[in-house]
């Protein structure tokens, strides 16, 4: 089966090096080999293994009918969306790991290849090589999710557990991820929660059947946490993860990224460094989790190859996955209730004046309190806070 690759960076480039190294179980799985016979790429390549296979326009490998299973590795909406939407209609099953196109156009793009009866998948976009998105659509299937907790970025993971073990200010973390390839040049998608807020979207248009707006999830990153927040963190025996959550309210579900208090019991506080995992509670299994590497080369090109696996079985069968263009209206997050750990300048008699019984956390720092509210409403908590002034931080209690 001729399949092609749009996109020869990381991903790309590590799809390719897979389909070569494991030929032959792949041969054996499948029942015929998968023979890369285009790669869409802009760069020139001198001297690759398969130099023979580069072009430059997209509408090549749209019009080659011996093409039935392409892979999109570019990364953002756009040309990507375009030249996708050109192979679905052309009658070929499309694989991407590209959360920014998926969380923004995966209900379109769907219709589109059941219009065409052709499939579009996307296992790498959420958690790089971690199979959560086929264990969502087809193992757990007879369950209704509900909840589901991500730590699905790997750079803010490792700057957080790097802070946690070592002291680190956020500046200091963020220049070592830098000169380590963990974090962007521009780190601003990962450290502020955008890039975990299109995977929960993602997430949760799936579970829910209806396509979830990430620009409608509250999202607060990392960029603001300190040295300080995670001495506090330990004093109480907890520690902080940034955490994309997506919990069921009624027909619907509310979801959050912000980081997060978490405790030993609990089974995400033990993902640390740059790895990745999903936790998911179904009405039926009760809590499972779901780790391993969530972003690199071969990882990330493992779940994409298993895609084109499944594509090359269910050629000319679209396979329904269940998420259609109706808008999920999200519950009001403002009405979620936590526990939260605030520090503040604030004088003790007004911490009490406001948020009445309170626990405190001190670390008898100068010119600070730090103490953990009861549970309260997340309009509530912030009424409070407005009124009581000096908030230095505060984190929610998972």
């Amino acid at each position: 089966m001729k399949v092609a690759i749009m996109g020869y960076g990381t991903i790309g480039s590590g799809v390719a090096k897979v389909l070569d190294t494991n030929s032959d179980i792949i041969k054996e799985r499948l029942g015929e080999p998968l023979e890369l016979k285009y790669i869409l790429d802009l760069r020139d390549f001198p001297g690759d293994p398969h130099e023979e296979c580069f072009v430059k326009d997209y509408k090549e490998i749209a019009k080659d009918k011996e093409v039935k299973v392409v892979v999109e590795t570019m990364g953002g909406v756009e040309p990507a969306f375009t030249f996708v939407k050109a192979m679905l209609e052309a009658g070929k099953s499309v694989t991407t790991s590209n959360k920014a196109l998926v969380a923004d156009k995966g209900a379109e793009l769907m219709k589109i290849a059941k219009n065409n009866n052709v499939n579009f998948v996307f296992e790498a976009a959420v958690g790089g090589g971690i199979p959560i998105i086929r264990t969502l659509t087809a193992c757990l299937t007879g369950d209704v999710i509900e909840e589901m907790s991500a730590i699905c970025n790997g750079t803010t993971n490792y700057m957080l557990t790097n802070m946690e073990q070592f002291g680190s200010d956020y500046d200091e973390i963020l220049a070592e991820a830098q000169s380590l390839g963990y974090a962007e040049k521009d780190p601003t998608a990962d450290v502020e929660g955008y890039d975990s807020c299109r995977k929960i979207a993602i997430l949760t248009s799936l579970v829910s059947g209806k396509n979830v707006d990430f620009n409608e999830i509250p999202t607060e990153g990392i960029s603001k946490i300190t040295a300080t927040d995670f001495k506090y963190a330990k004093s109480m025996g907890y520690s902080i993860k940034l955490v994309a959550r997506s919990t069921k309210v009624g027909d619907t579900y509310t979801c959050r990224v912000a980081p997060f208090l978490v405790k030993p019991s609990q089974m995400i506080y033990h993902v640390a460094g740059v790895m990745n995992a999903v936790s998911v509670r179904g009405n039926m299994l009760g809590e499972s989790m779901y780790y391993g590497a969530g972003a690199g080369a071969l990882p990330t090109a493992s779940a994409v190859v298993g895609d084109m696996v499944f594509l090359a079985r269910n050629v000319d069968k679209h396979v329904r996955i269940g998420w259609s263009a109706e808008k999920l209206e999200l519950a009001d997050a403002n009405e979620q209730k936590f526990r939260y750990f605030v520090r503040t300048s604030a004088l003790q008699s007004n911490i009490e004046n406001e948020f009445e019984n309170v626990e405190y956390a001190n670390l008898d720092l100068d010119n600070e309190t730090g103490f953990i509210t009861q549970e309260m409403t997340e309009h509530e908590f912030n009424e409070r806070k407005a009124a009581l002034g000096g908030i230095i931080s505060a984190i929610r209690f998972y």
